[in-house]
């Protein structure tokens, strides 16, 4: 059953106490389904839509609401916002079928030149370079102003026009009627392609785009502690603009190549050292290498495999922050596989001072022919 037209909260199917969202929300939803254009030739549509957009105009001002849920919709038809849809509802139509304002469909004033493309470079850096920073160079193919003239586009001694079809505005209006009066809408001025200016005599050298394709060379500050498939952004490093727009962004991918004995695991680093039997069982002083210089790294006897050592703060610089992280050093004790016959008496010797069983000595044919392969 239709809803009652004095019923402006019905009407937008919303409670009495709605909030203004709520009652924008509703309304939006309501004038896209039952806009005369979405329903050609429907009467009943066109009824609802006029009673809906009346409804709006009187919930969406706070006095006018007010005087509604007092005395009705006659107490609220007067005191309205001159020309209806008190609290923007003009606006609010073209809102909710064009995406804009009704004077354009867009920010206001006039056009400016268009914005420079954003770059993309890729850097390879060494695993040393990303772990303590450094300064590389990165070469881009990019738009630069011409300097002929002055990235105006214009030949010199001629100046830059302003379109006389939109006034410099680069918008061209139009107005239509509609049940609702008067509807402005905004498209891009045909003639200066919505710069809102003219060159009537190009500059010979850029042919009047204000800009010329050269490669530029920038240093990148690379700070310490970044990882690989970082991105950073250098602001106003892209292209220019064409007649003078405003620079674009340089964005440099890094790419950081693998180091021999490290791995990074966020700010750590880690690396396997292997130790001799002999190492694990009577222990070492060694002088280990780490990114920042030699370490004493003492083993203690009887050193398994699988144990960790810490050297703290040797591991990577955190980016932007205090601190480091540390180097976890893992523990391989390696079983001998190519041991002399002195060497192995010597660990016969060992086995039997100890009381362990130990396999027998190769001999014979299987050992002549171990022998031919080592």
């Amino acid at each position: 059953m239709p809803a009652d037209p004095s019923d402006y909260y019905g009407l937008l199917g919303v409670s009495h106490d709605a909030q203004p969202d709520e009652i924008k929300r509703a309304y939006r939803r309501l004038a896209r389904e039952l806009h005369p254009d979405a329903n050609p030739g429907d009467p009943e549509a066109e009824t609802r839509f006029k009673q809906v957009a009346m409804a709006y105009e009187t919930l969406s001002d706070a006095g006018r609401r007010q005087r509604y849920d007092q005395f009705g919709p006659e107490g609220a038809a007067g005191g309205g916002a001159p020309g209806g849809f008190g609290g923007g509802g003009l606006g609010d139509l073209f809102d909710a079928f064009f995406g804009g304002n009704p004077f354009g469909g867009g920010p206001s004033g006039p056009a400016g030149p268009a914005r420079g493309a954003d770059l993309e470079v890729t850097l390879d850096l060494s695993f040393t370079e990303a772990v303590f920073g450094t300064q590389a160079p990165v070469t881009v193919r990019t738009a630069v102003p011409c300097d002929d003239c002055e990235a105006t586009g214009a030949a010199p001694g001629t100046v830059v026009e302003t379109c006389a079809e939109c006034g410099g505005a680069g918008q061209v209006r139009r107005v239509r009627q509609s049940l609702l009066g008067q509807m402005v809408t905004a498209s891009p001025c045909p003639r200066c392609s919505g710069s809102g200016s003219i060159v009537a005599s190009p500059c010979p050298t850029c042919r009047g785009d204000g800009r010329l394709v050269e490669d530029r060379t920038y240093t990148v500050d690379i700070p310490a502690g970044i990882d690989n498939g970082s991105t950073l952004r250098l602001t106003g490093r892209g292209a220019v603009g064409p007649r003078g727009g405003p620079l674009g962004d340089l964005y440099v991918h890094l790419r950081v190549r693998p180091h021999d004995r490290f791995v990074r695991h966020n700010y750590d680093l880690a690396h396997e050292l292997h130790l001799s039997v002999a190492q694990g069982a009577l222990g070492a002083h060694l002088a280990f290498a780490t990114l920042d210089g030699d370490e004493d790294l003492v083993i203690p006897r009887g050193t398994q495999t699988g144990r960790v050592f810490r050297l703290r703060g040797r591991g990577v610089p955190h980016v932007e922050g205090r601190g480091r992280g540390d180097l976890l050093v893992q523990v391989v004790v390696d079983t001998p596989t190519d041991l002399t016959e002195e060497q192995e008496e010597a660990l016969r010797h060992f086995a039997e001072l100890r009381g362990d069983e130990v396999g027998p000595h190769d001999s014979g044919l299987l050992s002549k022919i171990r022998s031919a392969f080592k």
